[in-house]
């Protein structure tokens, strides 16, 4: 569909009779923001092209004043995230993300399922400090398997890739959307997650997040490649010459480099300052330009290299128009209006029993999306309110819904920005894509749903 059919829909719904319980402006800014959404998951052009142009007719049309129209660029969480992925650049400069990858290759490596969880380890330590899912797992880790399963004569878009590849690309692709899950800072939806419930008076902290996360998160990454082992299990089971290979390349790397150790440096001042920022009076922003400055001053990153790191750039505006239409949407009373209309469905059914449905619902609509941000920009906001209203406890509701729109990433070979990149290797075919994927998913959804409520409950968050 064509950004010219697009606007031509939103010309005929704008001349639509206002539905009853909203403005004129919050009818309009639905419009538009509900057009964004679909044209960004359609994709005729660049997430940050759409989030673009569905500003400046929101400026045009004066649904959104021109003094406010620029808010969101100003928002902390917007700089956070962008300076996250040009520290993030820094893993690939230097070569310690790869340096990462082969240890726990080296270490794990010797069974084929050890192998699995050496490359989900990689994932693991990556995840905190690179927000972009497609550059670990695509980048770093997706390289390593690719190497030592062709090592092993396991070829992609051929029988031999049941071998290994099938079996080690579904559970790199379904632990880094597991990983993403754990940290804040692990995917470029995460802090816009955050930010949209500070608005509604529930703070989470990149710490209280990770705390949360690490124990149905664990366990979570501990059964996923148990259970794809015994649905498709690899031809090769034994791997021996991996875990060689692996020793090979980093006697080949050397010693870490002084970029390197000022890269791990780094780092750990960045964790340190990220868990414990309330307590230092240290916003995340801050503390992730303190990184970035460093990496500068000590030329480990040039400002070239980030010039060039579109993805960055392009994260900036998409995240903070969609930051601006969330922030419209509420206070034009869109979010309220819609959560009245659907309450209705629900009226007399215990929270215990309509709360679980709407998770469901929540998780099992990204079927229809393609981008984890869309999904989260149009339905988080709605849904968690709903599950207040309905009586949910409010940071029960808050926890489930976070850690839901990292987990259904899983579910197709499109639901997660480097799905694509892996089934189009050809490791693994269509139909076992989505088996998997459904199968894993319902997996994901028991630990969370039972271990999660419980470890909350135990830590004192809910």
């Amino acid at each position: 569909m064509s950004v010219f059919a697009v606007i031509a829909v939103g010309a005929f719904l704008w001349n639509l009779p206002i539905p009853k319980g909203l403005s004129e402006p919050g009818w309009h800014i639905f419009i538009i923001f509900t057009l964004t959404i679909f044209t960004i998951i359609a994709k005729p052009l660049p997430m940050g092209a759409v989030a673009l142009i569905g500003l400046t007719i929101s400026m045009l049309t004066e649904t959104i004043p021109i003094k406010d129209a620029f808010e969101g660029f100003s928002q902390s969480i917007v700089w956070f995230v962008v300076v996250a992925l040009f520290i993030a650049e820094g893993f690939k400069i230097t070569g310690l993300g790869r340096r990462i990858g082969l240890f726990f290759t080296a270490l794990l490596g010797k069974k084929t399922l050890g192998l699995s969880y050496g490359l989900i380890s990689t994932d693991l330590l990556l995840a905190p400090l690179i927000p972009s899912v497609t550059g670990r797992v695509a980048g770093i880790v997706f390289p390593i398997l690719q190497g030592i399963a062709e090592s092993f004569g396991s070829l992609p878009n051929s029988p031999s890739s049941k071998r290994m590849g099938q079996f080690l690309t579904l559970t790199a692709f379904q632990g880094t959307v597991i990983t993403s899950a754990m940290f804040m800072t692990a995917m470029a939806a995460n802090p816009l997650l955050a930010a949209l419930s500070a608005k509604e008076n529930l703070t989470i902290t990149w710490g209280t997040w990770a705390l949360a996360a690490v124990v149905p998160g664990l366990i979570n990454l501990i059964l996923m490649p148990l259970v794809i082992y015994a649905l498709y299990p690899p031809e090769v089971k034994s791997t021996p010459d991996a875990a060689q290979f692996a020793k090979s390349q980093l006697q080949v790397l050397g010693k870490l480099k002084s970029s390197e150790w000022i890269m791990i440096g780094t780092l750990a001042l960045l964790l340190t300052l990220w868990i414990f920022g309330n307590t230092l009076h240290v916003d995340a922003a801050v503390a992730a330009l303190i990184g970035l400055g460093i990496l500068l001053i000590t030329q480990v990153i040039s400002w070239d290299s980030l010039l060039k790191l579109t993805i960055a750039w392009e994260t900036f505006i998409w995240f903070s128009v969609l930051l601006l239409f969330a922030a419209q949407m509420s206070n034009l009373g869109v979010i309220q209006w819609f959560v009245t209309l659907v309450e209705t469905l629900f009226v007399g059914y215990d929270w215990k029993i309509s709360f679980p449905l709407l998770v469901l619902l929540y998780f099992y609509t990204h079927y229809f999306f393609a981008s984890s941000t869309a999904h989260v920009a149009a339905f988080y906001i709605p849904f968690l309110l709903l599950a207040k209203g309905l009586g949910t406890p409010p940071y029960l509701a808050m926890f489930v819904f976070i850690f839901a729109s990292n987990l259904f990433g899983g579910i197709t070979h499109y639901s997660l920005s480097p799905a694509p990149l892996l089934f189009g290797v050809g490791y693994v075919p269509l139909k076992t894509w989505w088996k998997v994927g459904f199968i894993i998913s319902v997996l994901n959804i028991i630990i969370w749903a039972s271990v999660g409520p419980i470890w909350w409950k135990i830590l004192g968050l809910i």
